[in-house]
């Protein structure tokens, strides 16, 4: 997909960038593919795959979901920024808040920010499951997001607890989502969540399947969750 492509496929979505968030993209490119060199970033460095597996498939999430508002997003495990840095560039009223595990990756992502001139973008080197206990953030996002970080049964529990009640956890992931709803129906409803929409769409080129799952917050998540760092990963609800 190249630039040219990127942009009239979002115009069809309704999704019209400006020269100066085209710009925007270039710089994300360039740096990623910069610091890819010095740090594990991505596997994918070619430009048109580049703009296709990870620009167009992050901003995919808002073909499912209205990011239009000023909403409080904070997405979990973001790694080089997706989804929420390219919904970012979209939705510029946006405001996101990135956990990562891995200060490099944290240390990307402030250089990042600053290069793509982003306001109202907060970083945090944690693990969701200490993060998810911090009062301070608890509870308090309208969105939470997640793109290709574990299974939904596990990332439930690290992703649930951050949403407020009557917010929203949009889940990113492939091809075989149906059979993870499946496996995390009941950690979905312990922590206090429903599955309300589930939609599946193909990226224009390459033709991978992607799935897009919404799960609203209908009442608060229980206080014993999440558990400690690592107990999520090895023993699932």
């Amino acid at each position: 997909m190249n630039e040219e492509q990127f942009q009239k496929l979002l115009q069809e979505k309704g999704i019209s960038l400006t020269p100066e968030q085209v710009k925007q993209f270039e710089i994300y490119y360039e740096t990623l593919v910069e610091w890819n060199e010095k740090m594990n970033l991505t596997a994918i460095t070619e430009r048109e795959e580049v703009y296709e597996k990870h620009f167009y498939d992050s901003i995919m999430a808002a073909f499912t979901f209205d990011f239009s508002k000023s909403l409080s997003v904070c997405d979990v495990g973001a790694g080089a920024g997706f989804p929420s840095l390219p919904l970012k560039i979209c939705y510029p009223d946006l405001k996101v808040t990135i956990v990562d595990s891995l200060k490099k990756r944290i240390g990307f992502l402030d250089h990042l920010v600053e290069q793509l001139g982003l306001k109202n973008v907060s970083l945090f080197h944690d693990r969701a499951e200490q993060f998810g206990k911090n009062k301070s953030f608890r509870e308090s996002f309208d969105v939470v997001t997640a793109r290709a970080v574990a299974r939904l049964s596990v990332l439930s529990e690290l992703c649930m607890p951050l949403v407020k009640v009557d917010g929203k956890f949009l889940v990113l992931k492939g091809p075989n989502a149906m059979d993870e709803v499946a496996d995390a129906e009941n950690a979905i409803k312990i922590l206090g969540g429903e599955i309300i929409d589930s939609k599946q769409m193909v990226l224009p080129n390459e033709g991978s399947e992607r799935s897009f799952i919404t799960i609203r917050k209908v009442k608060k998540t229980p206080n014993k969750y999440p558990r400690k760092a690592g107990t999520p990963n090895k023993e699932p609800l």
